[in-house]
């Protein structure tokens, strides 16, 4: 990695769209790694940071995660409903761990327990996109997990599945995951799985 921190200005900001995503163009002044600089035209969409939660059972040995409508999957070509770990915005004044209590109970029910952080946050795609995702882990109580859950202001439409731990942590590995913050969180719980049990 290189000692020397280049510089980048913002010269001009204007709004191109405004819905559930905000969609900025950005003109900015960007210093060259040869030297000079050099001036850009880049769209960059913004909506806030996000948190991702593990939630696990260290009892049954379970993770639990949602199944939902993904937009941008469908519109990749992919199936669209796809197995997640818990997730939503952080909004003004909340702090990752409250608002990871909070999506677990809107999205799957469940009560999140003795929640910390275990990422503070990764950009999802820090070329197009100023969303950072923090990653909570959480304990939950999995026999209670099921059914369909969602916030209705949000046209949520939420079922939650359950899946022991191994075999997530095999779905990542294979492949079958395609969501980043759960790739994420399935590598981080495949390496403190053993730890987490023995803690109960």
């Amino acid at each position: 990695m290189s000692d020397r921190r280049l510089t980048a200005r913002i010269m001009d900001v204007k709004p191109l769209h405004a819905g559930f995503l905000r969609v900025n163009h950005y003109r900015v002044e960007v210093e060259r790694h040869a030297g000079g600089t050099r001036e850009l035209d880049w769209e960059v969409m913004e909506r806030g940071n996000a948190v991702g939660v593990l939630g696990y059972d260290p009892i049954r040995d379970e993770v639990v995660l949602v199944n939902e409508f993904r937009p941008g999957a469908m519109a990749a070509g992919d199936y669209p409903f796809t197995d997640n770990v818990v997730a939503g915005g952080i909004v003004d004044g909340e702090s990752s761990v409250e608002a990871a209590r909070r999506e677990m109970k809107e999205e799957a029910g469940l009560d999140l327990l003795d929640a910390r952080t275990i990422h503070p946050g990764a950009y999802v795609s820090s070329g197009g996109t100023s969303e950072k995702i923090v990653i909570v882990l959480g304990i939950v109580d999995s026999s209670n997990a099921g059914g369909i859950h969602g916030n209705p202001e949000e046209r949520e439409d939420i079922r939650v599945a359950v899946l022991p731990a191994a075999e997530f942590i095999e779905c990542v590995r294979r492949g079958d995951i395609t969501d980043l913050k759960t790739l994420v969180a399935g590598y981080w719980l495949a390496d403190h799985r053993e730890s987490l049990r023995k803690s109960r």
